[in-house]
């Protein structure tokens, strides 16, 4: 088991080293969550709520602590780490508002002589989750499980502890019970390990198509709830009747905010022949203005990618796609001097063959694929292994 280091994404700056969890320690957490299901479980909903509605306050409350150490382990501009923590304590209070309606039973018909559904908590959620929205990702998944009666245990992604951390301090200061939620700095191996126990009764991720196969083929032989949320390659298509200069400022944000690090950003921009030119000298344009810095100066509007490696994929995938045929409007090579900065950068004439085209682009290269009419967009569109969204 090997230990994992963060570094500062702006400056390459090491933070924090983190050696894995021992099997001890693994095991006293997997207890504490098997001891805590029943009583946590057992508590009436609205008691439930109350907690959960301490979680929001203590997140707004340590909101610049939490947004500095977002911003410090994988570079989220401050603003963005914000709003993400605000998003974060908002879902906490909408479903401790709304758990009893969603949860409601419900009478259904059927040939018997009285059916209904009844939603009843599972047991210890196992929660693999990912750098890019690492406060939001974890309380999308928690804040409705928790209210359905569940416990969980948490494996963030390894170069954002301080992150997790600070999430099971805030939950902690709310009063959660001991056990309901845990921290897990457990390697890949380890997680293997503990999804295979018989004390986790699902699992959810966030992550890579390889992440989820070798997720969901654990879940699958354990016969386990597996809920995975994989990679997207989404089509923005522009037609001959859109506004351009809205369109361009939505693609804009679409593209590089978060750095272009966002599983449902608009990443393949399919273009209509009649309107592409006029779209693409707007989009150049419009993306020249984001200005790469520290990500905790206001000026900054292109923050760095979370970690050197994944810029330096990202920058294979734009090098070979510009070797089969594509060309390089904006960027397209990564910012001298910095740690794991790459400019705003647009790739012309993205085709069939090439990374661009066939792969997700995990960061700020947006890729244009020009059609003859709305008809080649649709097909266009659908032309991917990949999913999530569109626009």
């Amino acid at each position: 088991m090997a230990s994992s280091q963060t570094l500062n994404p702006f400056d390459g700056r090491a933070l924090r080293t983190v050696e894995p969890m021992s099997a001890v320690a693994v095991e006293q957490r997997l207890a504490a969550a098997q001891a805590a299901f029943p009583v946590w479980s057992g508590l009436a909903l609205e008691q439930r709520g109350v907690l959960l509605r301490k979680v929001a306050a203590g997140l707004r409350a340590r909101r610049d602590e939490l947004q500095r150490t977002m911003t410090l382990e994988m570079g989220k501009l401050r603003g963005e780490a914000l709003a993400e923590i605000e998003k974060s304590a908002a879902a906490c209070g909408y479903y401790a508002d709304h758990a009893a309606a969603y949860l409601r039973p419900q009478m259904i018909q059927t040939e018997a002589q009285r059916s209904y559904v009844l939603y009843q908590p599972i047991g210890c959620v196992l929660a693999v989750m990912p750098w890019n929205f690492p406060v939001w990702q974890v309380f999308r998944f928690l804040a409705p499980s928790l209210m359905a009666g569940n416990v969980a245990l948490l494996k963030h992604a390894s170069n954002v502890p301080g992150c997790a951390d600070l999430i099971a301090a805030v939950l902690a200061d709310a009063g959660m019970p001991a056990g309901v939620f845990d921290v897990l700095h457990i390697d890949n191996d380890q997680a293997a390990d503990v999804l295979r126990d018989d004390r986790v009764k699902a699992v959810t991720l966030t992550g890579s198509e390889r992440a989820g196969r070798s997720i969901a083929a654990n879940a699958g032989d354990q016969l386990k709830k597996c809920v995975m949320e994989l990679g997207g390659s989404d089509a923005f298509v522009v037609l001959d009747d859109a506004d351009l200069d809205a369109t361009v400022a939505a693609a804009v944000a679409s593209r590089f905010d978060n750095a272009g690090q966002t599983c449902i950003a608009a990443k393949r921009f399919v273009l209509v022949d009649s309107i592409a030119d006029a779209f693409v000298r707007r989009f150049v344009e419009a993306a020249k203005a984001r200005v790469y810095g520290d990500p905790q100066d206001e000026a900054t509007t292109l923050a760095p990618m979370a970690r050197a490696d994944l810029r330096d994929g990202l920058h294979r995938q734009v090098r070979a796609s510009i070797d089969r045929g594509a060309k390089a409007l904006l960027g397209c090579e990564p910012l001298a001097g910095t740690h794991a900065g790459y400019p705003a950068s647009i790739l012309d004439h993205v085709a069939p063959g090439m990374p661009a085209y066939e792969e997700e682009l995990f960061g700020p290269v947006a890729a244009i694929l020009r059609v003859k009419d709305e008809a080649e967009a649709v097909r266009v569109a659908n032309d991917t292994t990949l999913g999530l969204g569109g626009s």
